[in-house]
């Protein structure tokens, strides 16, 4: 493994991610990093490095506040009850990594890729025959990691090999910036694509917002 902990690969996605998505520069914290990412519901994330109840337990009731997002690598039923009733858990997820290397590929017929990259951060697209949204995928290297981003396959255009494609486009891209080493914060629908192309799990990805609300 690449990492010594997974608190290292934690700090290579914070830092990857926050370039992918335009977002603050993290701030490092005693537990993790904050981010600011500057959206109506998503004003401001924490990620936390450490994954005890103790701590947890502090920062959700610190920052504590609409549009405050929580990041944590550990169990999801426990952090969920450590956080507190005011905290929602999203859609699981899950920490990956992965080896980097330059493959061919290769455009399945009827479609259309498109590549261009925009402040470090390269961006695929593919379009249908028609011209509409059929996957994309970005990637922002940060030295010797890149963090893959934003990764989706419309419903009507799965199962035709163009996540991959997607894929293997920004493994190619971050190689050729330097970059050795992907992660990523996977979905349930995007693991197993991810899976098959060599990603390994590092830690479940448990994703809080606040909403004393609900």
């Amino acid at each position: 493994m690449p990492f010594e902990s997974t608190a290292e690969t934690v700090r290579a996605w914070v830092h990857g991610w926050a370039a992918s998505r335009g977002a603050a520069d993290p701030v490092a914290e005693p537990w993790g990093f904050s981010i600011d990412v500057g959206q109506v519901k998503h004003a401001t994330r924490h990620v936390l490095t450490a994954d005890d109840e103790a701590t947890v337990r502090k920062i959700a009731d610190t920052v504590a506040a609409p549009s405050v997002w929580l990041k944590v690598f550990a169990d999801p039923a426990s952090v969920l009850s450590w956080a507190g009733p005011d905290w929602r858990v999203d859609d699981p997820g899950w920490l990956m990594w992965a080896e980097l290397r330059r493959t061919e590929t290769a455009v399945p017929d009827g479609y259309t890729l498109r590549t261009w990259s925009r402040g470090g951060v390269t961006r695929a697209l593919v379009v249908a025959a028609d011209g509409s949204f059929a996957a994309r995928g970005q990637i922002a290297p940060t030295g010797a990691t890149a963090v893959a981003d934003q990764v989706e396959t419309s419903p009507a255009h799965r199962r035709n090999g163009l996540g991959s494609l997607v894929m293997r486009t920004l493994h190619n891209a971050a190689v050729e910036q330097g970059a050795g080493i992907g992660v990523l914060g996977a979905t349930r629908d995007g693991r197993a694509l991810y899976e098959s192309l060599g990603w390994r799990t590092q830690a479940p990805l448990v994703s809080l917002y606040f909403d004393p609300s609900a």
